[in-house]
């Protein structure tokens, strides 16, 4: 009998160990892809392409959407999401409180792509008026960065503000409410207020920041998962090389996956920057200057090396990569 039950132990033992190695490989061949209500993963999650391909590889993509690209990052380093795409200014806030991360990839500039906005009927007509008064935004945004070099451009401090941080969602309502003076966002939110809302731009970002998105990647899943992150460069690449030659297909398509009218979509859609590459030099001097701008504003706690986190990938990769690219 004790024979019986000991073998009926084993065999539960044994049962378990698979079931739990089963979901264990389960997550090691799922892609998690944080992406947000903007840019070309949009249209990369709507098209399929990427499913197909990285289904070849064993690999299944799941898809999660952030309201912003502070809370995507933050997903990433709790261990969410593998991947995601932000602006400029998030990954340094990431980086600073710890996050594991690398820049994999970067899209051209979109300067015109987010703004100072100011309702319609604002007294406010320059930068320079905005001394004293109540800007909104999402922390660590893009558009952060944008603030604080627009407001050195019109010979402000970021001090001259009084800064309310809150997501787009509510910094819209603030903004229609007229509980604040400014709201600095990007699109396609900035799109919509200017249509829906006949806001001001005050100020964009020509001449004074580029607005680079970047994709981004926990540490860990880059560095086991090259080809991986290779094929997913490929395929925004590609996604953002169709788009920019077809931008009122690729109105109709996400449209409605954004809940917006055409009109909106398409604003947004001109003013993006499309063409995945690996960073450069050049890029990653433009971060750093990012990085160390608000270490000196003591908006982050310590000074970062951003070619530290810069993701190199394998030269079989890289090469393969450069190639598709030509």
């Amino acid at each position: 009998m004790r024979t019986v039950i000991l073998r009926r132990g084993l065999v539960a033992l044994f049962v378990a160990a698979v079931s739990f190695g089963a979901i264990t490989q389960a997550q090691a061949e799922t892609l998690r892809i944080g992406y947000q209500k903007y840019g070309t993963l949009v249209l990369l999650k709507a098209k399929g392409t990427l499913e197909k391909r990285l289904a070849a590889q064993g690999v299944d993509v799941q898809w999660t959407e952030f309201p912003g690209g502070p809370q995507l990052l933050e997903g990433l380093n709790v261990g969410s999401i593998d991947f995601g795409v932000t602006g400029e200014t998030p990954p340094v806030f990431a980086q600073a409180a710890g996050a594991d991360l690398l820049y994999v990839a970067y899209e051209p500039p979109a300067p015109h792509s987010e703004a100072i906005l100011v309702p319609k009927d604002s007294p406010i007509k320059s930068v320079k008026d905005l001394k004293g008064k109540k800007v909104v935004l999402n922390k660590g945004s893009n558009v952060h960065y944008l603030l604080v070099r627009a407001l050195e451009d019109a010979g402000l401090k970021y001090t001259d503000i009084q800064t309310v941080f809150l997501p787009p969602a509510d910094a819209r309502a603030a903004f229609e409410r007229g509980s604040v003076d400014a709201w600095v966002i990007w699109d396609p939110y900035q799109a919509a207020a200017e249509k829906q809302l006949q806001a001001h731009t005050l100020r964009d970002g020509q001449g004074i920041v580029d607005n680079h998105q970047f994709y981004l990647a926990s540490k860990p899943y880059a560095q086991k998962n090259p080809e991986v992150i290779k094929t997913l460069v490929e395929e925004v690449r590609a996604v953002g090389e169709w788009s920019k030659a077809n931008p009122e297909d690729v109105t109709q398509q996400v449209s409605p996956l954004l809940g917006l009218p055409a009109d909106i979509t398409l604003t947004s859609m001109k003013r993006q920057g499309f063409g995945a590459l690996f960073l450069t030099p050049e890029v990653v001097a433009a971060q750093q200057k990012i990085a160390d701008s608000f270490y000196e504003l003591k908006l982050i706690p310590k000074q970062l090396s951003i070619k530290d986190v810069i993701w190199t990938p394998p030269a079989a990769v890289a090469q393969s990569s450069v190639t598709k690219a030509q």
